[in-house]
């Protein structure tokens, strides 16, 4: 495959994850979902320098690292959040409250560098997943690699590629051994070394 085939592959497969997210189930078959596809390597590579610059503020400095390298060698992400602070109306206490109305009413939603806003409804909080497992389904059904991940999602939110409370991202890759496993973490002493060099 030449690049100009990948990249029409991976546009395609990534307007098709989008819409397996889309059409997942959600609680109360109420839409609460945000979704954008990014393809553009300028957008990418801003994601993962946004990643690298925030690492050093995190206990998981390496890790930040290791995901922004992921980012940068993806050849798109689909990203897929919580558009608002909802509830799903079941009353199941899975917050901590008896009522939907009663956790609405003492919520204090906070906003936390680099991550998302919170606390949130814990059935919203499992529309994002199934929708995250079947846009990642999609993917594996055409043999695109892919890997959800959390630091991504963040990023691209704090940068506004996505407006939402809470995100997360699937980077997808073609090429002939996936780029999501067998990863190398950077050791906090490379890092370091780096930082002084």
């Amino acid at each position: 495959m030449n690049q100009q085939s990948i990249k029409e592959t991976i546009e395609t497969v990534i307007n098709l994850m989008a819409a397996s997210a889309m059409t997942a189930p959600k609680a109360g078959g109420k839409d609460c979902l945000e979704i954008v596809a990014l393809t553009d390597s300028d957008d990418l590579q801003k994601v993962a320098d946004e990643m690298r610059k925030y690492a050093h503020n995190s206990s998981k400095e390496n890790y930040w690292h290791r995901d922004a390298t992921n980012t940068e060698n993806a050849q798109g992400v689909l990203l897929i959040g919580l558009a608002g602070p909802v509830t799903a109306g079941y009353d199941c206490g899975g917050c901590g409250y008896a009522t939907c109305k009663e956790f609405e009413d003492s919520r204090e939603l906070k906003n936390f560098e680099m991550g998302y806003t919170g606390p949130h409804c814990i059935m919203r909080m499992m529309d994002i997943g199934v929708a995250l497992s079947s846009a990642a389904k999609q993917a594996s059904l055409f043999n695109v690699d892919n890997r959800v991940q959390q630091r991504v999602g963040a990023a691209a939110r704090a940068l506004g590629y996505i407006d939402c409370e809470v995100a997360m991202g699937i980077p997808v890759s073609i090429s002939g051994k996936s780029i999501f496993y067998d990863r190398k973490t950077p050791t906090k002493k490379a890092l370091a070394a780096n930082k002084d060099s």
